[in-house]
């Protein structure tokens, strides 16, 4: 989320001003006009780099322009490749599902077909939902408090967000949400309790279709279920009859330490959407892998004039191709998630943790500051002093950063200091004294007591 202020740019946002729609975001946040884009950094119209820790919110895990995927789809538009093709076949789709298949797909033993459902996230989860609800013959979906799975229907209403479901000027309905893992509490296993509602005929919450569910909540505030709990989650949905979707969007494609965000949990979800860093350039693309035996669509049942785009299989086919044949870059993934968590939990042990606290997993990780206005100012101040980042959480509160996978230790740390100083210039010198070891089961209490249901 960000801010809501228009900038007041003078003749530099005329253009944008009067005629781009009040819908914009972002650059209310980033009152700059950007010219150029290379790696880890942004450049505005006059020259100024900015360090990219928003990242098209995670579409550029490998950066800005990442050379090896810039000269492949330069060399394929000089030959004339085809740029739209509907679902007709062409060699870019076959580049692209040959190469998915051996790097991806075959070494994790999953047995998926892929459907090309449209260009955005919001369309895989769209379609993941309608084939679910066809598979079944059942319409209900289970989503949960904080997930966020797009803005178009059927995805709102599995979103939690008021701000963005007020915006559907009706109801959203076919979908039951309970507690995310954590959401009441430590005491509460809320597995046993969407276990309990489905087995008890009297608890008004039908038998679902499709329990839809992001190992992490991006947007709602990064919000890590644990391995247990998704476990539990997944065999629940097979004791019912119900599929299993994970929404992969935002966390998938090496954001939280492996390509899909689920395999530490090893899950082999029923379905599983992807869009973001799927095609490795920012270029629109958007994935939904269907289980085999589960692949029940019939021709054209669903469709999108724009699910064939060429450019984006041959970026996609390059970034697999360079980033994922070895498991070389998955270490390198590592080793900057921990310096990143281990940077955040040094300017969170600076403060009283009622204040601040850091939270998430792999390259996907923030500060809570238990406040939207104090994200909110922090924001600014950091932007600044050259670093973009954005808020994410029911109340804008957690302060989130998504660096590019790709990003150097040295720009990485930079970032991190930027984003201290930011911190400490907001919160002032009330620093305390903290214990040094993080207790991370305090912090993991702290977290689900900020996500209660409770007014501030």
């Amino acid at each position: 989320m960000t801010d809501r202020i228009a900038p007041d740019g003078g003749d530099e946002f005329a253009i944008f001003n009067r005629f781009e729609s009040e819908v914009r975001s972002y650059a209310r946040s980033f009152p700059v006009v950007f010219a150029r884009a290379r790696e880890a950094q942004l450049f505005a119209r006059d020259g100024t780099a900015y360090l990219d820790f928003l990242m098209g919110c995670s579409s550029l895990n490998y950066g800005h322009n990442p050379p090896e995927l810039k000269s492949a789809l330069a060399d394929y538009i000089a030959n004339d490749g085809i740029t739209h093709g509907l679902d007709l076949y062409n060699e870019a789709k076959e580049s692209f599902l040959r190469e998915f298949h051996e790097a991806i797909l075959r070494p994790r033993q999953l047995d998926y077909v892929v459907q090309f459902p449209g260009p955005t996230g919001a369309n895989a989860v769209e379609a993941a939902l309608k084939l679910a609800r066809k598979i079944t013959g059942r319409p209900n979906i289970i989503a949960f408090t904080n997930g966020f799975h797009g803005a178009s229907l059927g995805a709102l209403s599995c979103t939690g967000n008021r701000y963005h479901r007020a915006a559907a000027g009706q109801l959203l309905g076919g979908v039951t949400r309970l507690p995310y893992d954590g959401y009441l509490g430590s005491a509460v296993d809320t597995a046993d309790y969407l276990d309990h509602l489905i087995c008890d005929p009297s608890s008004g919450v039908d038998a679902p279709a499709a329990v839809i569910v992001e190992t992490v909540q991006g947007e709602g505030g990064l919000n890590v279920a644990a391995t247990a709990w998704l476990r539990k989650l997944a065999a629940i949905a097979r004791k019912h009859g119900a599929l299993l979707i994970i929404d992969d969007i935002q966390a998938g494609v090496g954001r939280t330490d492996a390509f899909f965000s689920f395999e530490a949990a090893g899950l082999r979800p029923d379905i599983v959407t992807m869009a973001k860093s799927i095609s490795g350039y920012g270029l629109p693309m958007a994935l939904v892998l269907i289980d085999r035996q589960l692949d029940k669509w019939e021709p054209g049942e669903h469709n999108g004039t724009f699910r064939g785009n060429c450019h984006a299989f041959v970026t996609a086919r390059a970034a697999l191709e360079h980033f994922w044949r070895t498991d070389s870059f998955v270490a390198s993934i590592r080793q900057k998630g921990n310096l990143l968590k281990s940077g955040l939990d040094q300017i969170a042990r600076k403060y009283d943790p009622s204040r601040v606290s850091s939270r998430g997993r792999g390259m996907m990780r923030g500060i809570d500051l238990k406040s939207g206005e104090v994200a909110g100012q922090v924001v600014r101040i950091a932007f600044q002093k050259g670093l973009i980042v954005e808020t994410a959480g029911p109340y804008d509160e957690v302060v989130k950063c998504l660096p590019p996978l790709v990003i150097s230790e040295d720009q990485l740390s930079q970032g991190l200091d930027i984003l201290e100083d930011a911190i400490d210039s907001v919160l002032g010198s009330t620093v305390t004294t903290v214990a040094k070891e993080v207790d991370h089961d305090r912090q993991g209490s702290r977290r689900r007591e900020t996500n209660s249901p409770t007014c501030r």
